[in-house]
């Protein structure tokens, strides 16, 4: 045997230490979020498809933390889990990213579970394969710490997953050698303008020099990004009991806790007006036009996600109140159903579409009639929005000035 064809030997038979997909699950008032079951049906699609690929037995593994959480675990099981991992405590109850980092990792290092879930990999058995997190606040915090106390990589704000064998070379990974690396979990999010797509990958460290492996490899996964599956309350799964190791000094203690909900309700708003980076020319004013018209149509206002980290200035009170995370429409934001949806100076990158796609109506307004947004629209109104908006702005005046006369 050749030198290099050992050592790849030796690397696939070190990666087998990484066994299954972890999901880790959040619950609230008792419901699992809806996250957490989009999570394990994309979990139980790429497991069942690994497993007829690479003839392997491995499992979905659900991982609830809480207090009184084991009612929670059966319904897993019928919506993909294999094994239902659960911690219940009463320091747990409420979500703590220091206590909950603490024991999602012991779960995660402890090979004792695999005697119940998986007894043929009891003895080899180290870490987790693969890890997902919901990319919300709680999760997107939660999935940075877990990872850098397992020594491993993170992707963040995830909406596709494949799992596949890739030859890789890389100056430092292979000291410019191809390689093939096995069951690598590409991890794809949309780059910043929404056109692109960027492809994440957690690779081990195979140059002999800086021989080192990073597992699990682990993403957070942006909600209304994949569909749960079907509820199959015939489903069978193992259900396991952790004890968690919860003796240190408490640093935080949770006395009282108020649940702040969204600033921006899209669910009940039948019409919601959007604008993105087409505001440029003019950010104050053009913000203010589209207020006045957002106003009179008694609409929700939204932003595309570029919006939502500043890129103009403009005054206090209008970045205070539009130029927020809350108002995002897309795969980072809201998903919305509005009867109308108004695109003002925004031009359809995937992100900011998969929020909107569902509405009933669509009316764009754009300069550039090759925009990707006009496939979504019913209605392309092509022209600056500094010269639409307060056209549209003057007919809805006349429109309820006419409707105000004959009624009295």
């Amino acid at each position: 045997m050749s030198k290099s064809t050992n050592q790849e030997s030796i690397s696939n038979h070190k990666i087998e230490k990484y066994r299954h997909l972890y999901v880790i699950i959040e619950h609230f008032e008792g419901q699992v979020i809806p996250v957490s079951l989009e999570m394990l049906g994309e979990a139980r699609r790429l497991m069942d498809e690994f497993n007829s690929k690479y003839n392997s037995t491995e499992k979905v593994v659900a991982v609830v933390l809480g207090n009184n959480v084991r009612k929670l675990c059966d319904d897993l099981v019928t919506y993909g889990a294999d094994s239902v991992i659960y911690a219940d405590h009463e320091e747990l109850k409420y979500p703590r990213n220091d206590i909950d980092t603490k024991v999602i990792v012991q779960i995660a290092n402890d090979a004792k579970i695999m005697k119940i879930i998986s007894p043929e990999y009891e003895n080899t058995f180290v870490k987790p394969r693969y890890m997902f997190f919901a990319a919300d606040n709680i999760g997107r915090h939660l999935s940075s710490t877990v990872l850098a106390e397992l020594d491993s990589g993170l992707a963040s704000d995830i909406n596709k997953l494949v799992i596949s064998d890739l030859d890789i070379r890389h100056e430092h990974k292979t000291k410019g050698q191809s390689i093939r690396y096995e069951k690598i979990l590409e991890m794809y999010r949309p780059d910043f303008s929404g056109f692109l797509w960027t492809t994440i990958l957690c690779l081990d460290n195979k140059n002999p020099e800086i021989l080192r492996e990073y597992h699990p490899q682990g993403c957070s996964i942006i909600p209304g990004a994949f569909r749960p599956i079907e509820k199959d309350n015939l489903r069978k799964g193992t259900i396991v009991e952790y004890s968690p190791n919860i003796d240190q000094e408490l640093k935080i203690k949770i006395l009282n806790r108020k649940v702040i909900k969204r600033t921006i309700d899209y669910e009940t708003c039948k019409i919601v007006v959007s604008f993105g980076r087409g505001i440029k020319d003019n950010p104050e004013q053009n913000i203010k036009l589209i207020e006045e018209f957002a106003h009179l149509l008694g609409a929700e206002i939204g932003i595309t996600l570029p919006l939502s980290k500043k890129p103009y200035q403009v005054s206090q009170n209008l970045d205070s109140k539009y130029m927020i995370a809350d108002r995002v429409i897309g795969t980072s934001g809201s998903k919305i159903t509005p009867t109308l949806y108004v695109a003002v100076g925004l031009s359809g990158a995937v992100q900011h579409v998969a929020g909107m796609k569902e509405s009933e109506m669509v009316i764009s307004i754009n300069t550039d009639e090759n925009s990707p947004i006009i496939d979504e629209s019913d209605i392309f109104i092509k022209g600056r929005m500094e010269e639409v908006v307060p056209i549209l702005i003057e007919q809805i005046k006349k429109q309820m000035s006419s409707i105000s006369v004959r009624s009295s």
